[in-house]
């Protein structure tokens, strides 16, 4: 009997390296978090190609290889422990987190489980409509569900339409190949240049 994996619920979850751990490259880095997620007992439905992208901010270090995977998680799972176990995969991986935009050796971040809206549409709102300058200083004490910047970035959207170009921005109302459509041509092109072919 196949098992009907929509009784449980799907997590996106975005990935970007841009520093070696011990003796790997970033790509080798993800290659093995990816791997990482049976022994956590979650299930990689889908994974991205990898895409090697600039910085952001521009300038601030190497570039980065970034892909989206999909997930199928314990029908336990909330956000909160998704994001734990996140955090937890990072920290395997020589993860510090002393700086809000620094080079990371594994960077994995949840960016939606399902049509949830996190903690609630007001705080959401809140941190979608910040300013570069306050997104550079400010940081949330408690996680904010779909991720608040996902729509503006094309190393994000790029990857995430391999994987799930249909779902829905339960805020937005706009598909992940609508909102891809959003964004100017020239930075959707970058990202889709540094395709890796792997």
């Amino acid at each position: 009997m196949t098992k009907d994996v929509s009784e449980s619920p799907h997590a996106l979850v975005a990935f970007g390296a841009n520093l070696p751990f011990q003796n790997q490259q970033p790509l080798e880095t993800i290659k093995a978090a990816i791997e990482h997620f049976s022994f956590e007992k979650i299930t990689v439905l889908a994974c991205s190609a990898f895409y090697r992208t600039p910085c952001f901010p521009s300038g601030a270090g190497p570039d980065y290889i970034n892909g989206c995977v999909k997930l199928e998680m314990k029908m336990e799972s909330t956000a909160a422990s998704i994001l734990e176990t996140l955090h937890r995969i990072e920290a395997n991986f020589g993860r510090q987190r002393d700086q809000r935009w620094g080079g990371r050796s594994l960077d994995l971040d949840l960016l939606a489980l399902g049509d949830q809206i996190l903690p609630d549409l007001e705080c959401y709102l809140c941190w979608q409509d910040l300013t570069l300058h306050q997104q550079k200083i400010t940081a949330p004490s408690e996680l904010i569900l779909p991720h608040p910047r996902l729509h503006e970035r094309s190393f994000v959207l790029v990857p995430l339409a391999d994987i799930a170009p249909d779902w829905r921005h339960p805020v937005r109302k706009r598909s992940v190949v609508q909102m891809l459509g959003d964004l100017l041509p020239a930075e959707v092109g970058a990202v889709l240049a540094g395709k890796l072919i792997d």
